[in-house]
């Protein structure tokens, strides 16, 4: 099971912020939280690596976007047929 897509999102943008070469170049505490986000991406993703990682979480957050599109679109026309039928 993969984590709601606003979780990875989250995860996405703390990680690309943390990666910035100068935020990593900085102090333990930045290096150990991108430890963390890389893991816990890792973990929500069901993968091994950050870059698989990072992969798997796009494509989540891509089709959920797509999913709310359709769904948004879905109602759209259900609405249309219903306000046609009555």
């Amino acid at each position: 099971m993969m984590a709601h897509p606003a979780v990875l999102a989250r995860l996405v943008a703390e990680y690309e912020r943390v990666s910035e070469p100068e935020a990593v170049s900085r102090h333990e505490p930045v290096r150990q939280r991108m430890e963390d986000v890389v893991y816990t991406l890792c973990v929500t993703t069901g993968t091994r690596d950050i870059d698989a990682a990072l992969a798997a979480a796009r494509e989540r957050l891509r089709t959920a976007r797509l999913g709310d599109a359709d769904a948004l679109a879905q109602g759209q026309d259900d609405r249309t047929l219903k306000g046609r039928a009555g």
